[in-house]
């Protein structure tokens, strides 16, 4: 590890102000911060609960009282309003506390979640410039707190770490004793600029170190709390189990938008395991799920499924990854709930399928809503594109981000002028409206010269029978430079033959088939709750790489 670089000193939005102020007159902001819209919700019911985790039950007016001390300790320690603190927690109540408690004092929070190494850490403190940093005693065998503490001295901007959990604290570290010891009668809200920076997300995408991406009050609450808002329905009370990490992008309408917009139930697990989580469903009675499709695959093949009340669910919402037909009807069938397809990003984009469509648009991405984001289709000239022909997917609406942090060279080469975003996907829009999502730029398989997208493979794969899961990844090869390999979840073996033979079927063109097939028993889930594709390529390279093609 290097010298850290300075400090950001200068969060900037890319997005002119008058247009952010468009969408406060037109009522798509509600120009309030973060804490102030959750003490609303804890003045309107205090009893109602907030968190239901692992440790029971929290009410809205119990957690307000420990984000209050939690605010007067942290300023105790030295944050300030714009100051930037990491948050690396697992899910639970704690985790939301200090999410709101950083919001208070007009700080900007940087969620990550638990299970990243020293190297990922150190990337994002050092490019963040965070003062303070928060995060378990242990994780597993891994002592985060210590080696977080260990990383200050090459971050001379990190002053301090709180370790939160069990066990002696680590030398050097705050423990969270002494901040829950803090007076909440001293505290007093920051009131900070609704258009001003709350949160940073994380998203690893294909750059070499993960992109930090910031959001304003405003644009959590007028865009990713107006996508939530859709989904409701007419559930007196959305209570919402998010499977995924809190710190990640989809997490991020946890705290923010089911408690600080929607005055909802947060059911959350430290971890995820799919009958673990069956349990929960049963006993915490959520109404709404998100979560990304492989949790579901595990949760509708569960064999323990019929054990477990599910009646409770009107709505799962799977993002972070493509979700197929096969996929949707599968868990519909299952736990007899509608079946949300939600494409999103940190980077800005956000569309899903409505609550309402029919079971044949469950592989579409829905339609987008300008009320959230404004989706055009651009040729590589950034010219529009006719209606049903393919482009790149940018993006422009209540929810776009203020900018990259630290990272000018990807403002320059993700943002366009006017404050709009380049996701990097491809997509295209057909004549009803929907939007269908075919790949990305750079998630090609290069086989000799020739590009094979992944997305497009595996989506008909996925229509197999027998296949619960699948991802496709490149395997190394001496001659073609890459071939691409089929990795399955299936309830049998399944040879190569069988499965190109359904993809000629479905009308793929041979150039595009898999050359290599590995069953796994299930698919490996990274920190952010995602398949953990480099996991996947690393198995395959290895078990694929003696067979031939």
């Amino acid at each position: 590890m290097t010298v850290a670089a300075p400090p950001v000193r200068h969060l900037v939005d890319l997005v002119p102000g008058e247009l952010r102020r468009s969408w406060a007159a037109t009522g798509r902001y509600r120009d309030r911060d973060l804490y102030s819209l959750f003490h609303q919700q804890v003045t309107a019911h205090p009893a109602r609960a907030a968190v239901v985790d692992a440790d029971g039950t929290t009410g809205y007016g119990e957690l307000d009282a420990v984000v209050r001390c939690l605010a007067v300790g942290l300023a105790g320690l030295g944050v300030e309003q714009g100051d930037v603190v990491a948050v690396q927690l697992p899910n639970g109540r704690l985790a939301c506390a200090f999410d709101l408690a950083v919001a208070a004092l007009g700080a900007v929070v940087l969620p990550y979640p638990v299970g990243r190494g020293d190297r990922e850490a150190w990337s994002l403190l050092s490019r963040s410039g965070a003062v303070a940093a928060v995060t378990a005693t242990a994780h597993g065998d891994y002592p985060c707190a210590e080696r977080t503490r260990a990383l200050a001295g090459d971050l001379p901007q990190l002053r301090t770490v709180v370790a939160v959990g069990d066990g002696p604290t680590p030398a050097g570290c705050v423990p969270l004793a002494a901040l829950l010891r803090a007076d909440p009668t001293r505290f007093v809200p920051a009131l900070p600029d609704p258009d001003g920076p709350a949160r940073i997300l994380v998203t690893s995408g294909s750059e070499a170190e993960p992109k930090m991406v910031l959001y304003s009050h405003n644009a959590l609450v007028g865009g990713r709390g107006r996508f939530i808002g859709a989904l409701v329905g007419d559930v007196p009370v959305l209570r919402n189990f998010v499977m995924v990490p809190l710190a990640s992008s989809y997490g991020s309408n946890g705290t923010s938008v089911t408690l600080a917009v929607h005055g909802g139930t947060l059911v959350l697990m430290p971890g995820f395991s799919a009958e673990a989580a069956l349990a929960m469903i049963g006993s915490a009675r959520p109404t709404h799920v998100l979560a990304v499709p492989t949790m579901f695959r595990m949760i509708a093949d569960h064999p323990a499924l019929a054990r477990y009340d599910t009646t409770s669910l009107r709505v799962v919402a799977l993002g972070g990854a493509a979700l197929d037909a096969t996929t949707a009807a599968r868990v519909r069938d299952a736990l007899g709930c509608a079946v949300v397809n939600v494409y999103g990003s940190a980077d800005g984009v956000n569309c899903h399928t409505a609550i309402d469509d029919p079971p044949h648009r469950a592989d579409t991405a829905g339609r987008p809503n300008p009320d959230v984001a404004r989706i055009r289709i651009v040729d590589d000239e950034l010219r529009e594109v006719p209606r049903g022909e393919v482009g790149e997917i940018t993006s422009l609406g209540p929810m776009t981000p203020m900018c990259y942090v630290g990272a000018p060279e990807l403002d320059a080469r993700y943002r366009l002028p006017g404050g709009g975003v380049r996701t990097g996907d491809l997509g295209r829009v057909d004549d009803d409206g929907y939007l269908h999502v075919v790949g990305r730029r750079k998630d090609v398989v290069i086989r000799g010269g020739l590009n094979i997208s992944p997305a497009e493979v595996e989506g008909l794969l996925a229509t197999h029978p027998s296949v619960r899961d699948v991802v496709c990844v490149p395997v190394p090869d001496p001659v073609l430079g890459e071939r691409l390999c089929a990795c399955v979840v299936a309830d049998r073996d399944l040879a190569l033959a069988e499965l190109t033979g359904h993809l000629a079927d479905r009308g793929l063109e041979p150039r595009k088939f898999p050359e290599r097939v590995v069953r796994f028993g299930e698919l490996p889930l990274g920190p952010a709750g995602k398949v953990d594709r480099r996991a996947v390529q690393a198995v395959a390279a290895a078990r694929a790489g003696g067979l031939s093609p």
